[in-house]
């Protein structure tokens, strides 16, 4: 590997943490839970982020040790296979509230799909890029677009939350093709993600880009250009998707082109207010952020509702927010699978429920604070109107969770229990 390409995938501070525990995931895991308790912070609840390369892609033998060591890092017990060790992760004090893989497409296919929910995987990051086939196949991704149509299908018909990865700014796009294209994703049926992080391309040395730039043939936007796009982008997210990040976690000095600012997100949301628009995507509502950057809390909740069709499927957005004050304190995902779902748990007038998360301060297991939001009922609440729909509405005879390994017991008290990966529930 060069020296450029160390760079280029490494430097990232998760990437480093990985390097100090020579990539021993039950290593990175007990460290890395050792350092936030340092920290102050809680860690009776812990979320995985398996990233860098397309872990799907490597050999299964080695898919499985990796996972297998997540959990057992979380339970203390020693497993002898991934069935072991979910089991186990299932009862450990600190729990895995969710796994998030990232991939591709053509790597989010149903035997991929499968794996990741033996792994007790809840979310997928997919590589999209662009939604331009003309970019796709100049920028060498190596699949269609049609193919991250067909990934988005597969993945939320099998209950996973879809967190795309796109990158304005590559070649021969220019401003307005780059915005023509959001407004497609987040409107197209084909596409609708339940989540966006947003990376701006970046000419780093050593790349097929960096020679394209430094021959002239290719010029990354102006830093107001680049403000006014992200900030037009922002202003197109609907209010069920959540944008995660809005540029790289690379340090600048390797940058010779591109994003020249380490906060994009603040000036293009300063951008934002001079133009009179707004992001109203999920974490800009969450009651959290709120608190911290605006000073205001929920006064009158009420429970809402949007409903969309996307990937095939009948989604329900429900949220319990104060209007108002345009304040999200806990949503749900529900979905009516589409009769091509292949999951045998899914077949036959299923509805799952893909996401169930309330915001706030985190709150350890089994304790509660007025102050904070989390364990204050909303999730209870959410879940009756979504077992309400799923029975009157979709019709359906069962209802499913995707749960993280650890979150398995919430359910079982309410009525659920496991059949796979998913904790379901008969409706009566």
């Amino acid at each position: 590997m060069s020296t450029h390409q160390f760079y280029r995938k490494y430097m990232c501070p998760t990437s480093m943490r990985a390097i100090r525990a020579r990539y021993d995931p039950y290593l990175q895991t007990r460290h890395r839970i050792e350092q936030l308790k340092q920290l102050g912070h809680s860690v009776d609840k812990v979320e995985f982020i398996v990233m860098g390369g397309t872990f799907m892609a490597l050999p299964e033998e080695y898919r499985d040790y990796f996972i297998r060591n997540l959990h057992d890092a979380l339970s203390g017990h020693t497993s002898n296979n991934i069935y072991e060790a979910v089991k186990y992760s299932e009862r450990s004090l600190t729990k895995c509230i969710g796994i998030t893989i990232e991939t591709r497409p053509d790597y989010c296919m149903k035997r991929h799909l499968s794996d990741m929910l033996t792994y007790g995987c809840t979310r997928l990051e997919i590589g999209v890029q662009s939604v331009y086939e003309d970019v796709a196949r100049d920028t060498n991704r190596g699949h269609t677009v049609k193919a991250v149509c067909e990934s988005f299908h597969l993945a939320k018909d099998s209950g996973f939350k879809v967190v795309a990865h796109m990158m304005p700014d590559l070649p021969n796009v220019g401003l307005e093709r780059d915005i023509e294209q959001f407004i497609e994703f987040f409107e197209n049926p084909a596409f609708r993600p339940d989540g966006l992080k947003l990376y701006p391309t970046l000419v780093i040395r050593g790349t097929g880009l960096y020679e394209l730039w430094k021959s002239g043939r290719y010029k990354s936007y102006s830093p107001s250009d680049l403000i006014e796009l992200v900030a037009r982008i922002l202003a197109l997210v609907p209010p069920w998707t959540r944008v995660y990040r809005v540029q790289r976690d690379i340090p600048m000095p390797l940058v010779i082109s591109g994003v020249e600012h380490g906060n994009l997100r603040e000036l293009a949301f300063a951008r934002m207010k001079d133009l009179g628009i707004q992001c109203r995507d999920v974490r800009t509502r969450e009651v959290g952020i709120q608190e911290i950057h605006h000073k205001v809390r929920p006064y009158q909740v009420e429970l809402v509702r949007r409903d969309y069709v996307a990937n095939g499927g009948w989604e329900t957005f429900l949220s319990y927010e104060d209007p108002d004050q345009d304040i999200l304190i806990g949503l749900l995902r529900l979905r009516k699978c589409s009769e091509e779902t292949f999951r045998f748990e899914l077949v036959g007038g299923v509805s799952i429920v893909r996401e169930l998360h309330v915001y706030g301060s985190v709150v350890p297991v089994s304790s509660r604070d007025p102050t904070k939001f989390q364990h204050q009922g909303f999730g209870m609440l959410l879940m009756e109107e979504a077992e309400r729909i799923a029975r009157e509405e979709h019709g359906s005879g069962k209802i499913a969770v995707i749960s993280g390994v650890g979150t398995r017991n919430y359910y079982r008290k309410i009525g659920y229990r496991l059949q796979g990966p998913y904790m379901v529930k008969t409706l009566k």
